[in-house]
């Protein structure tokens, strides 16, 4: 095995153990969907408060979050997972935070560029995506 191939199969894996560690990180997140004294703390947030179904928003994100961990975690569907948590944590920095992603709103904004990072390069080898291509092609 020449170098490049063996440093291209430690990137894949490096990816892929990155890939698994921010989805569930991600899916820890959206567990919060399930402590319902929680979900309408947040629901009383003041950009929440305002809104006529502010509580239906504060659910829909913590279960795209969590709906969008899973899948990234298993690289299922990652292009769309990355795609899920992209939009949710945008809407997280820009709505519910402040819109200062070099300071304030790192943490949501860093989900958003390591979306982007899957989102271009997929899921991998250690994925049930590449498990599928493999059966179909």
């Amino acid at each position: 095995m020449d170098y490049y191939s063996k440093n291209n199969l430690v990137s894949g894996s490096g990816t892929a153990i990155i890939r698994i560690i921010t989805g569930l990180l991600m899916a820890y997140h959206g567990f919060e969907i399930f402590d319902t004294k929680l979900m309408h703390d947040y629901a009383q947030w003041d950009m929440f408060k305002e809104l006529p179904m502010g509580l239906v928003l504060v659910y829909l994100g913590k279960g795209a979050e969590l709906l969008a961990g899973l899948l990234l975690a298993l690289g299922l569907f990652t292009r769309f997972a990355a795609i899920m948590i992209a939009v949710t944590m945008l809407g997280i920095t820009f709505f519910v935070g402040h819109g200062r992603f070099w300071y304030e709103d790192q943490h949501p904004f860093l989900f958003v560029l390591l979306a982007l990072i899957f989102f271009l390069n997929g899921g991998g080898s250690w994925s049930l995506d590449s498990k599928k291509e493999k059966r179909i092609g």
